[in-house]
């Protein structure tokens, strides 16, 4: 996609390019990706991003929510497990067309290979990676 960065299109694209790749973002993004399913949990965003607080991980989620990059995707009640996450955070359509246009896509396969080597996870995040997840679209 070529963007002439002198338009209105232009310039709302390079502030979105630019809120998407701030690094905790980029790597929740990147965590979303590599997840089997890409419907990770907040526990399992938190998990996989030890750096940085909870809190900050969940703030960062809503403002990727806000900009329509990601989605919350949530289990219907008869779905739901007691002990099991409910809710789950997925990108949009838009934000994956947005991501491919932008060449921030080209890792995704990576990104599950290393998910995929990762051999020390808490229990707790097994029991959630394996969770009943919503059906998307």
């Amino acid at each position: 996609m070529s963007t002439d960065l002198r338009t209105a299109e232009g310039t709302a694209a390079r502030e979105l390019l630019h809120f998407v790749t701030q690094e905790t973002r980029f790597a929740i993004v990147g965590n979303i990706l590599q997840h089997p399913e890409q419907l990770p949990s907040m526990y399992e965003l938190e998990q996989l991003n030890p750096s940085v607080s909870d809190a900050t991980v969940y703030k960062h989620v809503q403002k990727l929510i806000d900009a329509g990059v990601v989605e919350e995707v949530a289990l219907d009640e008869d779905g739901r497990r007691q002990g099991y996450p409910w809710k789950f955070y997925g990108l949009t359509d838009e934000g994956r067309a947005f991501l491919e246009d932008h060449n921030l896509l080209a890792a995704e396969e990576t990104l599950r290979q290393i998910y995929d080597t990762i051999s020390d996870k808490p229990d707790k995040m097994v029991k959630y990676e394996n969770a009943p997840r919503p059906a998307r679209e």
